[in-house]
């Protein structure tokens, strides 16, 4: 789920089924939550042991050895748009067997376009929780201000 600030913007999503969702995940068995960050795409699809289907990701707990996964939920993936103005709004859902996201950190990778003149943003960056352009159809800087996010079990 996500929350922010838009200055003449529409339409924030991530751009492309490529796109790496950062995350940091704790282990529902031990508690265990690993230092780095992890990324699941859409692309990117590992079977189930059991024939119980397939994830985003797929991992073995370092400290229990406990296989843990967790799936990106495609047709949940939503646009956060100009009337979203400094709410939070579901962006996207996980299915998680054994992990539980505790931290989400946007990068590289998501789009956007001018809330007026539909000018196309394709490299919005917001590993800073900022982000500011110019769009030269309307004449005014753009930007995306204090990212924020939360998780919330379903």
């Amino acid at each position: 789920m996500g929350g922010s600030t838009l200055e003449n913007v529409t339409n924030v999503r991530p751009l492309g089924e490529d796109f790496r969702w950062f995350l940091k995940l704790k282990c529902g068995n031990c508690g265990e939550i690993p230092e780095k960050w992890q990324y699941v795409t859409l692309v990117e699809s590992v079977p189930l042991k059991g024939g119980r289907g397939s994830a985003s990701m797929v991992q073995k707990c370092k400290l229990c050895s406990r296989e843990n996964s967790i799936d990106i939920l495609g047709d949940t993936i939503t646009p956060y748009n100009a009337e979203d103005n400094e709410t939070f709004k579901m962006m996207v859902q996980f299915e998680c067997r054994g992990l539980e996201p505790v931290d989400f950190q946007p990068q590289a990778g998501f789009a956007a376009e001018g809330a007026e003149t539909g000018s196309q943003f394709p490299e919005v960056n917001l590993l800073e929780k900022d982000w500011t352009d110019y769009d030269e159809k309307a004449k005014e800087s753009v930007g995306i201000y204090e990212v924020t996010h939360r998780f919330i079990k379903c």
